[in-house]
């Protein structure tokens, strides 16, 4: 049996009523960026937060930086969007699980809340490897000026390990981006989940995860595009290589 094309597909109808197909695809299109985007506020947070701990001179800092990262990264992020989803609710009190499973829009914030520790752990580990790249004499120069050791991460370490992980950061972003299509798993609808709907509504498959795969492509090169941009501008000569 020969495949039936039909690209004018994306301009009929939908059977949710709100608007045709590629109309379905865009509003997917738009909750992975939203979620794209809270989920790297966290993780930027978060992660940076966790590379300091582990490159302080504190065994406490260092043990703790350490057991989130080892717990978030090692964990799939499927696992841990079920627990955050499913088993949460279950174990917290009764009056607090009830109000996580009548919480309106509760995949959104799962989604969330999942990708951007899941993602913090990997940011953390860049974060830390940019620091402990510095010269040990930049630690040292930040002392010898009266610095106290907040003083010295912010003026001093941080703004020139930033410099050094933005490529590795624009890799993580990317990750994250892809990484929002597990969330169809516990109901969210963003743009995989969209595209799913649309083939299973019209049995155009093809033109489907064609469309979908051309909006994944687009939204990743804008961000690479964004992320080079910020490069250049930040860059400081002889710190990182020229590409």
């Amino acid at each position: 049996m020969s495949y039936n094309w039909n690209w004018n597909i994306f301009w009929e109808l939908s059977p949710e009523g709100t608007g045709t197909y590629l109309d379905l695809l865009l509003q997917g299109l738009w909750t992975t960026i939203v979620v794209s985007i809270f989920a790297w506020t966290i993780a930027l947070v978060m992660g940076f937060s966790i590379g300091v701990l582990r490159t302080l001179p504190s065994r406490i800092g260092q043990g703790f930086g350490t057991a989130y990262v080892e717990f978030f990264r090692n964990i799939p992020l499927l696992v841990q969007l079920f627990l955050w989803y499913f088993v949460l609710p279950e174990i917290v009190p009764a009056s607090a699980g009830l109000w996580l499973k009548q919480m309106s829009d509760a995949p959104f914030y799962t989604a969330i809340f999942g990708l951007g520790l899941f993602t913090s752990a990997r940011v953390a580990v860049q974060v830390q490897a940019g620091i402990e790249s510095l010269p040990v004499g930049q630690r040292m120069a930040g002392t010898a000026l009266g610095l106290t050791t907040a003083q010295t991460y912010r003026h001093v370490l941080l703004p020139r390990a930033v410099r050094v992980i933005l490529p590795p950061l624009t890799s993580e972003f990317l990750n994250l981006i892809k990484n929002s299509s597990v969330a169809l798993t516990i109901g969210l609808l963003e743009l995989t989940a969209r595209t799913r709907a649309m083939q299973e509504y019209s049995f155009q498959v093809f033109e489907a995860f064609t469309a979908a795969t051309i909006l994944y492509l687009v939204l990743n090169m804008i961000v690479v595009t964004g992320m080079r941009f910020l490069e250049r501008r930040v860059a400081v000569p002889g710190m990182i290589a020229e590409h």
